[in-house]
């Protein structure tokens, strides 16, 4: 993929990321669970690799919290998600290995990390493990909404390649 491309669709995911958490999110108690960031997140690993998923997850976290809609939590939750999500894809080739490392990354690890920053930056006194149910809740149905999609996206890729072939043989 060149490189324009990529970055066109990077910032389509970012904008769809940005946009969709306004409309699907929850409030979970310190945090904001917005399943959208978790969707994008597997789908930009899976189209796109680690790297580019990262920094995704990281654009549509800053800009949230430059445009007041989301916690320094979706630093750690979505980054650290994206990162295990990509890692597991490229290592296994199977979306649910994806959504497994954005859970996995996400869930455990994300929340375990947002602990100290919810404690000493936030100002809250939720104990080290009250962040593991609350992001599991989150990025559980995002990370399936992300299969789903990619797997539907990919359907479609391929079937309008094959009628533009069919096509251009006429």
């Amino acid at each position: 993929m060149g490189q324009v491309r990529k970055l066109t669709v990077m910032s389509v995911f970012i904008a769809i990321g940005i946009v969709g958490s306004q409309f699907i999110w929850f409030p979970a108690g310190v945090a904001k669970a917005y399943p959208v960031q978790h969707a994008i997140n597997v789908m930009a690993a899976i189209s796109l690799g680690t790297g580019p998923a990262v920094l995704i997850a990281f654009l549509m976290a800053l800009i949230r919290n430059l445009l007041g809609l989301g916690t320094l939590l979706a630093f750690p939750g979505g980054m650290i998600g994206a990162f295990f999500a990509g890692i597991l894809y490229k290592r296994f080739k199977k979306k649910g290995w994806a959504a497994g490392g954005e859970i996995f990354g996400t869930g455990i690890i994300g929340a375990l990390i947002a602990f100290p920053i919810a404690n000493f930056l936030m100002g809250s006194s939720a104990g080290a493990l009250f962040f593991i149910p609350v992001f599991i809740v989150s990025c559980v149905p995002g990370a399936i909404m992300g299969v789903l999609l990619t797997t539907r996206l990919n359907q479609h890729i391929i079937r309008a390649a094959g009628n533009i072939e069919e096509e251009v043989a006429k």
